[in-house]
């Protein structure tokens, strides 16, 4: 049995290092010692490899050999700061050639630092921690940024921050889209032309209660309003305001469209989408579903985990048995995944090519662990012939669980490579075999 199990409690992650050398001692050399550290690593020997890897694990640091045949260190480290997703993760090359000129060619194609080779260890494993400290201090403040004007700015609910007047300081895109106004078209306009005068005069009265006893100051309860959109047409939402605690007496509205939400619901029932080849949920119908029941997992504060899982040396499946076969192969793969979805919560799809995701609403890791084991083992006992495996006689599949209760500071997209990750380390593992990530601090 291939199962990694969980620990008891959750841990820190380990920082990932990306090792990119065509020169196999140095490689191992560096691995080893990366493992020492503590670190994760993936390993490269090629620049366009090294992107492709970045592009899909997204390392806390990369190693970066400057000699390499074919793409250069220093042209992979240009593509690696042209992508969005790659651009921030800090580079130290190494390099026998130490100039002057090719420290400066370094740093002007985006390097944090440079280490020269012969590489003394100890030098290396500083600039690596020095690196990753600078990386923590600084992602730390820029998430918190930008977790705050990620979450206002993708809310579902419009959002207004609300003078003790009446006037409207600010409303998020949301809220603009509700009432069909422009961007920062919105502000400046005063509650009672949304709402009218005799709820408005109600909701002063809230203010000026909440300024003259602060300390009572409480959320006032959500309610059914009519709000005036931009065209005259009066829309019924579900209306909340509460107290900020500022130098400005301020206060935030909620917004909740009631009836663009069962339009929503209506359309997203209507709007099943299935691969046509294995006939499960394909890649669109399944993040559709998991933006849902995360949503759904944020209010109810219940466990959502997910399988990632990839069928393992497919080209070579194809190459040996061909297309038709490898089809075969996919759709019975797919069956298997699918025996497992059995509630209206969870969802088999095929994600893209030869990788199929699994996303189980109000399950604990330790459930859906087991889940992903009886799947890998029940594809190894379709006895499906895989002559040129290095792995089994059969075809095999490596699978990665990560499982979190999200919260509104989380990212859907940091979800989804916990576990993407954990299917890549299955496969750094020798394949075939289940690993888990407890949580989104694995990422």
């Amino acid at each position: 049995m291939h199962l990694t199990a969980p620990n008891a409690s959750a841990k820190p992650r380990q920082p990932a290092i990306l090792i990119v050398d065509d020169a196999p001692d140095h490689l191992g050399a560096l691995r080893a010692l990366m493992a020492q550290q503590g670190y994760q690593t993936f390993v490269a020997t090629t620049g366009q490899r090294a992107i492709t890897i970045a592009q899909r694990v997204y390392p806390d640091l990369i190693l970066l050999d400057v000699v390499m045949p074919g793409m250069d260190g220093f042209e992979t480290c240009r593509h690696l700061k042209e992508h969005p997703g790659t651009q921030h993760i800090p580079v130290i090359f190494m390099s026998a050639h130490a100039d002057t000129d090719d420290i400066v060619a370094g740093f002007d194609s985006g390097a944090a630092d440079f280490v020269s080779k012969p590489l003394r260890m100890g030098e290396v494993v500083a600039r690596v921690r020095a690196q990753l400290n600078v990386r923590g201090h600084s992602k730390a403040q820029k998430e918190q940024t930008d977790r705050l004007r990620t979450i206002v700015n993708s809310m579902d609910e419009g959002l207004m921050v609300i003078e003790s007047g009446g006037r409207i300081q600010y409303a998020n895109p949301a809220a603009e889209r509700h009432l069909g106004y422009g961007p920062n078209e919105l502000a400046g306009q005063q509650l009672e032309e949304l709402i009218g005068a005799v709820l408005a005069a109600e909701y002063r009265a809230y203010f000026s209660a909440c300024e003259a006893d602060p300390g009572r100051a409480v959320q006032a309860s959500a309610r059914e309003v009519l709000i005036r959109h931009r065209d005259g047409a009066m829309r019924s939402m579900d209306f909340s305001v509460t107290p900020m605690n500022a130098v400005e007496q301020l206060y935030v509205g909620l917004l909740h469209d009631i009836t663009r939400h069962k339009q929503s619901e209506t359309a997203l029932q209507q709007a099943a989408m299935i691969d046509q080849l294995t006939q499960i949920a394909n890649r669109r119908r399944f993040d559709t579903f998991l933006d849902q029941e995360w949503h759904r997992a944020m209010r109810s504060g219940q466990e959502l985990s997910l399988v990632v899982l990839d069928v393992d040396h497919f080209k070579l499946y194809n190459d040996t048995l061909g297309h038709a076969a490898g089809d075969a192969c996919l759709q019975q793969v797919a069956a298997a995944l699918q025996s497992r979805a059995l509630r209206a919560t969870d969802l088999a799809a095929r994600y893209g090519g030869e990788e199929f995701v699994l996303l189980f609403a109000d399950t604990p890791l330790e459930t859906a662990l087991m889940q992903a084991e009886s799947i890998r083992a029940l594809i190894e006992a379709l006895e499906l012939p895989h002559p040129r495996s290095s792995t089994s006689p059969w075809l095999t599949v490596s699978v990665g669980v990560a499982s979190v209760t999200p919260t509104q500071y989380d990212r859907i997209d940091q979800f989804f490579v916990a576990a993407d990750r954990m299917m890549y380390a299955a496969k750094e593992a020798g394949r075939n075999r289940v690993m888990a990530a407890r949580s989104l601090a694995m990422v």
